[in-house]
């Protein structure tokens, strides 16, 4: 046996935590550059607390999930500001726009030279710069994680950026800044680190580490995440940490089909990536459950999928195909879109598969699936 494993620096989580991120800043810090998402109102008393103290601070907003021009324009505003930290507060799209403006920030070149698939996935060079990311939606846990996901509009793709200077300094994870989501919102982002937990957990990847996070988030989310939906104050916590622990594992685990698929229908459609990955799961581990029967029937995956089965529902005897009801029953009560309500039609399905083939996530699946596999991933999420 062996794996490695790596995460950021420091993890703080716990409502309130936000202002240990405020204290630190105001400690080690003099020049800010701060990334927000495009309701800047939510953070404002973030900002506004740092600049009561004196310290300086640019902000760059990212209103959908963020483009290689975006990345370039904003590092390019963070060296010629001299800012000597990052801030990325909001959701997934902006944590990861922080990540790679910090990395853009200190290594040379243009962003399309590190992207992965479409571009030169050159290492970087240069320690990024002092990065804390503070994540104002539980899902995506990317505030853990080794990579950012960047759109090219050029190639109508998502490509990630990938090394381990991308890997935060600290983490600062306060359900609280989860209260103001919309239900929609929380239903997506809530089924995105599921998915995320689910895949991660299955994955060919997976490690007795990554395993132990997975079984504590999934549980958390099975318990909570309807509830959060309902607007159970004290079930953000839960969701929060299951978006924490899906990030951990992701990391260090890869995924699989459902992100495999989210990447490229998400550089050809305006569709958020949360929003994909809850529309796919359920197809998803359906289809890998039917290909691990036929062609693997001793692949551990089959085990877990029932394990997953088990801790969703909180019976024991829970077989494999329960786990697929639990989230097809939650996609009901949670109203999850399907891919045809993102403006997607059946004649859009040979360019996802063939983009699908070639995603990072893929290589993580338990299971090779075939072309017709794949196309029925996608017609079950129409």
């Amino acid at each position: 046996m062996k794996f490695e494993f790596s995460t950021a620096n420091k993890i703080v989580f716990g409502p309130g935590s936000i202002n240990y991120a405020i204290s630190f800043i105001k400690e080690t810090s003099k020049n800010v550059f701060i990334i927000t998402g495009k309701d800047k109102t939510r953070v404002e008393f973030f900002i506004n607390e740092l600049v009561r103290s004196g310290i300086i601070t640019n902000t760059f907003q990212i209103s959908s999930e963020p483009t290689i021009e975006q990345v370039e324009s904003a590092a390019a505003m963070a060296r010629q500001s001299g800012v000597d930290l990052i801030v990325g507060i909001g959701g997934g799209s902006v944590i990861d726009a922080g990540k790679a403006i910090s990395a853009m920030a200190t290594n040379p070149g243009n962003v399309i030279d590190y992207l992965e698939v479409i571009g030169g996935a050159k290492p970087l060079q240069f320690q990024s710069l002092f990065y804390i990311a503070i994540p104002t939606t539980a899902g995506t846990g990317t505030e853990v994680t080794r990579n950012a996901v960047i759109t090219s509009k050029k190639d109508g793709v998502k490509a990630s950026m990938r090394h381990q200077c991308l890997l935060p300094r600290v983490a600062v994870v306060d359900p609280n800044l989860t209260l103001t989501l919309p239900p929609g919102l929380t239903a997506e982002t809530g089924l995105d680190a599921l998915t995320q937990l689910i895949e991660s957990f299955i994955s060919v990847k997976a490690n007795p580490i990554t395993d132990a996070f997975c079984v504590e988030g999934i549980s958390r989310a099975g318990r909570s995440l309807r509830k959060a939906y309902e607007g159970d104050v004290s079930a953000r916590e839960d969701i929060s940490l299951a978006s924490l622990l899906s990030g951990l594992a992701l990391a260090n685990s890869g995924l699989g089909a459902a992100h495999g698929f989210a990447a490229p229908i998400g550089g050809l459609f305006n569709a958020p990536h949360g929003a994909l990955c809850a529309a796919l799961i359920s197809p998803s581990l359906k289809v890998n459950l039917s290909a691990l029967r036929q062609r693997e029937k001793e692949n551990p995956a089959i085990n877990k999928i029932k394990i997953i089965a088990q801790l969703l529902t909180s019976k024991d005897n829970a077989e494999p195909e329960e786990a697929i009801e639990w989230i097809g029953e939650t996609h009901r009560l949670l109203k999850i879109r399907s891919l045809r309500d993102f403006g997607i039609g059946k004649e859009d399905f040979p360019p996802i598969v063939e983009k699908a083939q070639m995603a990072s996530s893929m290589k993580g699946n338990p299971v090779k699936l075939t072309v017709n596999e794949l196309y029925e991933i996608l017609e079950l999420a129409y």
